[in-house]
């Protein structure tokens, strides 16, 4: 099944009022609960950039069944204490579709709202297997790779391109670090690399000085951490400034851009995985120009999977109208053609594939895919 909206967005399209004043009475409501506050804005940043700008595109071409979408945006902090709020919020909303939650621990909550709501939700940012395991859900979706995907990713390329002869594994016992550690952990050591230390650190803490001996103390070859980028940022930083000298990696939660103004020039040579840079794909070359005529960075981790979870529930819509139940059924049952690829779900609503790569960062925060 081809998704047919490539146009670009029309002057027009730019008057999109978000508050929905401006828009008709009757539209097809999109909740996008995501970080609008907080360390990790910079997530729900991407996100909300994909999925308006593929909004703002589907309605200059005329919609969906003749209804235009419209965007709710709610703020849920990647704070998992806000993830139940901001459910509810999009529940309120009368939204019976979303672009939901850049952040796992926020995600895992929420999920059984949705799913009770019977509220068509699609991430494009949590990875957890957890999300889709603990409830085997049919109204939730990814447009990401999960962890247990992404970790053997990581885990092939460092035992296979870096070949290191022991690996620290650290992580910030939050539901997306802790669980993308571990799937690196385990993934390596059937690859038969030696794991000296898998351990965890505090979120929040501003010195890591006692971790950062640790490491000296053990000399590893790499040092692996599952987590976000405040953490990552001052482990390089601090790392650098105790002289130790190691090679770092991450998973797509610590590629951030606040990272560099954290790490400074310690940021030089870290290594990370990230989805495929899906802008270079020929077929995409419309959407790039939209999000640049829009002033929209289409370039992250996270903009083209949240700009294909908007052209998946479109495009389900458009094929078996406003009904929930028969969007979730069309899209388990489908394969689709979308910004990241060709498309298609497990039971759980997972993706059967998702293409991730590795990204070297520089000392000016460039990164370039390996």
């Amino acid at each position: 099944m081809m998704l047919s909206w490539r146009t670009p967005v029309l002057a027009a399209a730019a008057a999109l009022c978000l508050g929905g004043a401006a828009l008709a009475a009757d539209t097809i409501k999109i909740g996008i609960p995501q970080p609008m506050t907080g360390p990790n804005t910079q997530y729900g940043d991407q996100i909300q950039a994909g999925a308006l700008t593929a909004i703002e595109t589907i309605n200059a071409a005329g919609g969906v069944v003749g209804r235009k979408l419209e965007p709710i945006l709610i703020d849920d902090g990647c704070e998992p204490k806000q993830a139940v709020p901001a459910a509810n919020q999009v529940v309120n909303s009368g939204a019976r579709y979303a672009v939901a939650h850049a952040c796992s621990g926020t995600t895992i909550p929420a999920v059984p709202i949705y799913e009770e709501e019977q509220i068509v939700t699609i991430t494009p940012g949590a990875t957890n297997p957890a999300v889709t395991d603990t409830i085997k859900p049919h109204f939730f979706f990814r447009t990401i790779g999960r962890d247990d995907q992404q970790g053997p990713f990581a885990a092939q390329y460092i035992a296979e391109k870096l070949k290191p002869k022991s690996v620290v594994v650290l992580h910030d016992k939050q539901s997306y670090g802790a669980g993308v550690a571990t799937q690196v952990r385990d993934a390596l050591q059937k690859h038969g690399v030696n794991i000296s230390l898998f351990e965890s650190i505090n979120v929040g803490d501003s010195d890591y000085s006692a971790i950062i001996t640790k490491l000296k103390t053990m000399a590893p070859d790499l040092v692996y951490f599952g987590g976000y980028h405040p953490e990552l940022g001052l482990l390089l930083r601090q790392a650098r400034e105790q002289g130790l000298q190691v090679q770092f990696m991450g998973p797509e939660g610590t590629a951030n851009q606040d990272l560099v103004a954290i790490a400074g020039p310690a940021i030089e040579g870290l290594l990370v995985t990230l989805p495929a840079d899906f802008t270079k794909r020929p077929e995409n070359a419309d959407i790039v120009k939209a999000f640049r005529d829009a002033k929209r960075d289409p370039d992250g981790a996270f903009q083209m999977p949240a700009y294909a979870a908007v052209e998946l529930l479109a495009t389900a819509i458009k094929a078996v109208g406003d009904n929930p139940e028969k969007v979730a059924d069309y899209l388990h049952a489908g394969s689709f053609d979308t910004s990241i690829g060709r498309v298609e779900f497990d039971a759980k609503g997972d993706l059967k594939n998702f293409e991730f790569a590795v990204y070297q960062w520089d000392k000016a925060g460039g990164k370039k895919q390996l």
